[in-house]
C-alpha cells in the first residue's frame, strides 16, 4: 500500500512538473524560432542597406558596381529596373521580392526556399534599382532544431530532476506513515504497548500522537475491565467454593430424604455456577485464546449433564425439553465448560422468550458438529444486532447472554448464528476436537 502510495506522489508530482514544463517551453519555443527569423532578416536587411550604399546612379550607363562581400550562407545582388541581375548573385531574372521593392519600400518575404530582404536604390526620388540580399530557410530553421534540442534537454533534466526530488519527497512522507502502519498491525497482534516514533512531518506527528493517546486509553481501559474481571471472579469463586464444600459436608451428615433432593439442586447449581465463573475468567483474561486450552468432555456427558439440569425447570413451565443426536458418538470430546455455557444461555433464551418444545439437536458434519436449539418461538425487528451486547431482541433482557455465548463460540474456534427466525433456530458449530471419535 504504501508502495502505491510512493508511486502516486511521484505521478503527481511529474504530472505537475509536465504541465509546468509545457506550458513554459511551448510559449518560449514559438519565441525562440520567431526571434531566430527575425534576427536572420535583421542580417540581411543591415546587409542589403550596405550593399545599397555601395550603388552609384551611373551604373546604369555601365560603370561597373562593387558590392560588399555578403556573410557566409548569404547572396547579394543588385537587380535594374528591368528585373536584370547586374551585379553580385541572385535569382535570374529577378523575383516577386524584387519587383515589389520597385515601389519604392523594403520588402521581407520568402522566395525559392530562401528569406529574401529586397531594399529598393533611389536617386532623384526615382527608384533605380533594388538590392536583394538572401539566405536558405534550412539555415534558420537548423539554428532553430538546435536550440529547440538544448531546450528539449534542459525540459528533460528538469523532468528527472523533478522525479529525483518527488521520489525522496515520498519516501520522506511514506516512511512514517509506513512505521505508524506496522505500529497498528501490531496493535491488532495485541502488542498495546507499541507505540508510534515521532517524524519530521507536522501532520504526521499529529496523526501518531493521537494513535498513541488512544492506545494509552484503550489499553487503561482494557486493564481496568480485566482487572473488574479477574476481581469479581476470585471474589466470587472464593465464596462459591466454600458454599460448595459446605453443601458436600451437609450431604454426608445428614439423611433427611426430603432435604437432601434440595441440598444436591444446591450442590449442582454451586458447580456449574463456579463452572461459569473459571468460564467467564478464562474469556476474559486470554483473548483470542486457542481452543485446545480448553478442558474437554465426552459430548454425551455433556449433554446429559445439561437435560438433567433444565428438564425440571421446562417441566415446572408446561413445556417439554428434548434431546435428538444423529449418529454423534456419545464419548466425542467437546470442551465441556464452554459448550455447557452456551446450550445454557440459548436453553434460558428459550425458556424466557420463547414457546412451545424446546428441542436439542446434535449434528455430526464430518469436521463440526452443530448444535441446533429450537423452540416454537418467533424472532422479528433487526436480526442482524441480535447478538450485539445491550441489545435485546425477543422482549426484555440484558442483552448479555447471546454476547456472551458468540464470544465462548468464537474462542473455541467456531461460530454462533440465528439459523432460522420461525421457529427460532440458534446453531453452535464447534470443530472436531481430535482424538475422540469413536464408532
Amino acid at each position: 500500500m504504501m508502495k502505491d502510495m510512493r508511486q502516486r506522489v511521484v505521478r503527481v508530482a511529474l504530472t505537475a512538473a509536465l504541465i509546468a514544463v509545457v506550458l513554459l517551453a511551448a510559449p518560449l519555443a514559438w519565441a525562440i524560432r520567431s526571434a531566430l527569423y527575425a534576427d536572420q532578416r535583421d542580417a540581411l536587411e543591415r546587409t542589403a542597406l550596405a550593399g545599397a550604399v555601395q550603388v552609384s546612379p551611373d551604373y546604369r550607363t555601365g560603370d561597373p558596381v562593387e558590392l560588399p562581400r555578403p556573410p557566409d550562407g548569404e547572396r547579394l545582388g543588385l537587380y535594374d529596373p528591368q528585373l536584370r541581375l547586374r551585379a553580385g548573385s541572385g535569382s535570374r531574372p529577378g523575383d516577386t521580392p524584387v519587383r515589389q521593392a520597385l515601389t519604392g519600400e523594403a520588402v521581407h518575404s520568402r522566395s525559392g526556399g530562401d528569406l529574401v530582404v529586397a531594399v529598393p536604390v533611389s536617386h532623384a526620388e526615382q527608384v533605380i534599382g533594388v538590392v536583394r540580399a538572401s539566405s536558405p530557410v534550412a539555415t534558420v530553421r537548423n539554428r532553430v532544431f538546435a536550440v529547440w534540442g538544448a531546450l528539449l534537454g534542459a525540459a528533460a533534466f528538469a523532468l528527472a530532476a523533478a522525479v529525483l526530488v518527488a521520489r525522496r519527497q515520498a519516501r520522506a512522507l511514506a516512511a512514517p506513515l509506513e512505521d505508524l502502519s506496522r505500529h497498528c498491525r501490531a496493535v491488532t497482534h495485541g502488542h498495546l504497548n507499541a507505540r508510534a516514533a515521532p517524524s519530521n512531518i507536522n501532520e504526521i506527528d499529529q496523526v501518531a500522537r493521537t494513535h498513541n493517546e488512544m492506545l494509552h486509553s484503550l489499553s487503561e481501559l482494557l486493564r481496568r475491565e480485566r482487572d473488574f474481571t479477574t476481581n469479581a471472579s476470585h471474589q466470587l469463586r472464593t465464596p462459591l467454593t466454600a458454599l460448595q464444600l459446605t453443601l458436600e459436608a451437609g450431604l454426608e451428615q445428614r439423611d433427611d430424604t426430603r432435604l437432601r433432593p434440595a441440598l444436591e439442586e444446591a450442590l449442582a447449581t454451586t458447580r456449574q455456577l463456579h463452572r461459569t465463573v473459571e468460564e467467564v475468567l478464562r474469556l476474559s483474561s486470554s483473548p483470542g485464546l486457542h481452543r485446545s486450552s480448553a478442558p474437554l468432555r465426552p459430548v454425551g456427558q455433556v449433554l446429559r449433564a445439561t437435560q438433567q439440569r433444565w428438564h425440571g425447570l421446562f417441566a415446572d413451565d408446561g413445556r417439554c425439553l428434548e434431546y435428538v443426536t444423529h449418529d454423534v458418538p456419545d464419548g466425542l470430546p467437546v470442551p465441556g465448560g464452554a459448550v455447557t455455557e452456551i446450550l445454557d444461555v440459548l436453553l434460558d433464551n428459550a425458556r424466557r422468550h420463547g414457546r412451545g418444545m424446546i428441542r436439542v439437536t446434535v449434528r455430526d458434519l464430518d469436521d463440526a458438529l452443530a448444535f441446533d436449539v429450537t423452540d416454537e418461538g418467533e424472532v422479528s425487528g433487526d436480526t442482524a444486532r441480535l447478538f450485539d451486547r445491550g441489545h435485546t431482541g425477543r422482549g426484555g433482557g440484558t442483552g448479555i447472554g447471546l454476547a456472551f455465548a458468540r464470544d465462548l463460540a468464537v474462542s473455541l474456534g467456531g461460530r454462533l448464528s440465528l439459523t432460522r427466525g420461525t421457529p427460532t433456530t440458534f446453531t453452535l458449530l464447534l470443530p472436531i476436537y481430535g482424538g475422540g471419535r469413536t464408532s
